[in-house]
């Protein structure tokens, strides 16, 4: 009889867990927090239904400060959860201190660097941040990026004439000191400036490349030794390009034609030593290039902010719309679509300047997050994926 009781119950806490999991794959992320204090055959579900059915993504997030004085960066950002399809509010307890403008070579790092003070922050939600000296060489744009969470490189970006426009400077997390490298190839020499450069990084190199031109160099934090160039125009076609990392995959994005008319948007998977291996992975729809374009003719330039397989593509001089795509197993975008910058259609603020980056975001980071007091969340009612 007992054992009869056991399999009843057995068989009723496995329909359950089903009905608990379809549940949990309708809930937005932020709200499924609450389920960590709740009984453990609810936590098997939840991680259960995140594990093999609605998969988080990485997060969107836009940070913003003011562009008159004083210049205080925002109590709050804002996020995009591809998962739940929402825009969400991060508010920031204490809000971050003011040191510079706030900037971000690539979608990982956030950073402000003055004449007396570099701050920075890579936790997903960008709530913490470390204070450091300053780089020994002043700079006003220089190309600033992480490395296996360990390594921050800066460089170029040098203003004053008796500095090396190209030097370059690793600051190490761990022994919390500055030290000097190679400096970036001459090729650089008129394009030393993350404003001329776009920047990816993994865990091992640093890529910097010319996006007029398509010229790129790789950086080894190890060797401190400087790598290229390499020629990453294989299309004529191209007159714009940029580059992320995509899994552990470097990848290219290039505008086709002319900035009058865009006849491609494209991307590219690159490999080998010298970044040869081209392969295609997808195009983008001709209705969403003229989503990026618009209310212009031209596009002269985009902008990437990336994590893992998804992409976040937007127009510097129309950041109302932005274009998402996601890439497969197979190493082909699976899925295209429009997004409205939830941070323009709440209110237009124009007197403040946005910073984009991308994050893995989990439920434990959400849950540290509120626990800690550092931050909290609320909806923001637009800006859903189409």
């Amino acid at each position: 009889m007992n054992k009869e009781h056991e399999e009843v119950q057995s068989e009723s806490d496995i329909i359950r867990g089903d009905v608990l999991e379809s549940i949990f794959c309708h809930v937005p992320l932020i709200h499924l927090v609450p389920v960590f204090h709740l009984s453990k055959s609810w936590n098997r579900a939840l991680f259960s239904s995140l594990r093999h059915f609605n998969k988080p993504k990485p997060w969107l997030i836009v940070h913003s400060q003011t562009s008159r004085p004083p210049y205080t960066t925002a109590s709050s950002s804002v996020a995009y959860d591809p998962r739940s399809n929402l825009w969400l509010r991060i508010n920031h307890h204490p809000p971050v201190e003011y040191v510079s403008d706030l900037r971000s070579s690539n979608s990982t790092l956030l950073y402000m660097l003055s004449i007396s003070k570099f701050s920075f922050s890579f936790d997903p939600l960008r709530l913490t941040w470390h204070q450091a000296d300053p780089p020994l060489v002043w700079r006003t744009d220089p190309v600033v990026a992480m490395l296996d969470r360990r390594y921050i490189v800066v460089a170029g970006g040098a203003c004053d004439f008796e500095d090396d426009p190209l030097s370059v400077e690793i600051y190490d997390l761990e022994t919390r000191k500055w030290d000097t490298c190679e400096s970036m190839p001459a090729i650089f020499e008129h394009s030393a400036a993350s404003m001329w450069l776009s920047i990816a990084a993994n865990k091992k190199t640093l890529y910097a490349m010319e996006q007029a031109s398509g010229i790129t160099c790789s950086f080894d934090p190890i060797s401190r030794i400087w790598f290229g160039p390499f020629d990453l125009r294989h299309d004529p076609n191209i007159y714009f390009s940029v580059i992320g990392i995509s899994g552990d995959n470097l990848i290219m994005l290039g505008l086709l034609g002319n900035s009058e008319n865009v006849k491609d948007i494209k991307i590219w998977e690159l490999k080998g030593e010298s970044l040869e291996l081209f392969k295609e992975i997808g195009a983008m729809p001709k209705e969403l290039v003229e989503k990026l374009k618009g209310e212009h003719a031209s596009l002269s330039s985009i902008k990437v902010s990336l994590m893992g397989d998804v992409l976040y593509i937007y127009n510097p001089e129309e950041p109302q719309e932005l274009v998402v795509c996601e890439i497969d197993g197979r190493r082909r975008v699976s899925r295209w679509g429009s997004l409205k910058n939830a941070t323009l259609n709440d209110g237009g603020r124009v007197t403040e300047r946005a910073v984009l980056t991308c994050a893995d975001v989990s439920l434990g980071d959400l849950r540290k997050a509120m626990k800690s007091g550092k931050g909290s969340f609320n909806t923001v009612n637009n800006g859903i994926l189409q």
